[in-house]
């Protein structure tokens, strides 16, 4: 996802066209009211729907500051003890995993951990899985049938595939899928794929998710990785007349069929720990989780007795690779690796 805007979320989605360019400045609070800040690297129609959620339900304020997770966890690690941030929200683990092994995260309470599927949490309990996407092959139908897709993510490496192939390389959701193949078969074979997908992806390398799933559906390209719901937005974007691809999961098991979560944590240095800890509480909470399920952002709430209502495929017959959120770790293996093959 590329984020470059700050926005109140409790303004109407409306709004947030207007602020886009508002970088780095603070949404305002009321004075006097209980309030609490988050630092947001999720999608920002997302959060919109859920602190909005929070807000009516507690009467807590909240002001987010969204960006790239990436950039906004350099930023936390920076401000360190002095940041103003009092809850961090990722849309995948990997940051969340940094600023816990920074020192950075405080404990979770035991009763918001115990709310969700415990295996998407904090290996050290420093942080709580909220969602989850899995990383998909989107194909344009014009181009492709089913039958001719590569069954394993390696198969993209295919010289066949070259001037085919549209990759974000950017996108912090194509790291996991970059460390999953390196847990699998090492950081050399993964290197070497990662250059053969630059060498067949040379004319369509993008800047994120949203331009590549928008260029495959167009033919510009034909297939490529990303996570499931942003083909979702883009046909709600366009009609589903307009759409001319489909996704297709890689085999059983594949490295390149990843569950990636998206979670939040609080801030050790932040002053209002309790309203904090009770904004995670909220976003596990059965009204937290619902918001997610009935929502636009098609994702797969973490709560296993609530159900999608969108159209997926459900998430306990996902059948993705088993590494888990501490196996996938900080992201820095998968940066460099991506750095190594020039991708970065």
């Amino acid at each position: 996802m590329s984020v470059r805007r700050v926005v109140s979320a409790a303004v109407p989605v409306v709004f947030l066209a207007c602020v886009a360019g508002l970088a780095f400045s603070y949404a305002s609070v009321g004075s006097g009211e209980s309030s609490i800040t988050v630092y947001s690297g999720q999608h920002p129609e997302t959060v919109v729907a859920l602190v909005s959620g929070f807000e009516r339900q507690t009467g807590i304020k909240v002001a987010v500051r969204s960006d790239d997770e990436d950039v906004l966890a350099a930023q936390v690690a920076q401000e360190g003890s002095r940041s103003p941030a009092d809850v961090f929200l990722s849309e995948n683990s990997p940051a969340l995993e940094d600023l816990q092994q920074r020192g950075l995260l405080a404990p979770v309470d035991a009763m918001t951990l115990a709310a969700t599927m415990g295996r998407y949490d904090s290996p050290e309990r420093r942080w709580v899985g909220i969602s989850a996407r899995v990383s998909v092959l989107v194909y344009n139908t014009r181009d492709l049938t089913p039958a001719e897709l590569p069954r394993s993510v390696l198969g993209l490496a295919d010289p066949r595939w070259r001037g085919k192939l549209a990759l974000a390389p950017t996108e912090t959701d194509f790291q996991p899928v970059v460390a999953a193949v390196a847990a699998r078969y090492g950081e050399r074979r993964a290197v070497a794929w990662l250059e053969a997908l630059r060498t067949n992806a040379t004319d369509h390398i993008y800047p994120d998710n949203e331009a590549l799933v928008a260029q495959v559906n167009s033919g510009q390209a034909e297939l490529g990785i990303i996570d499931h719901y942003y083909w979702y937005r883009l046909r709600d974007e366009l009609g589903a007349s307009n759409m001319h691809s489909a996704e297709q999961f890689f085999d059983p098991g594949d490295p390149g069929y990843v569950i990636d979560v998206s979670g939040a944590g609080v801030l050790a240095s932040s002053s209002h720990q309790l309203d904090a800890r009770r904004f995670l509480a909220f976003l596990v909470s059965a009204p937290g989780q619902e918001i997610l399920a009935r929502g636009e952002s098609y994702e797969y709430p973490l709560d296993s007795g609530i159900r999608s209502a969108k159209p997926l495929v459900p998430f306990a017959r996902l059948r993705p690779d088993p590494i888990s959120v501490g196996e996938l770790g900080n992201g820095q293996v998968a940066v460099g690796l991506l750095r190594a093959a020039s991708l970065l």
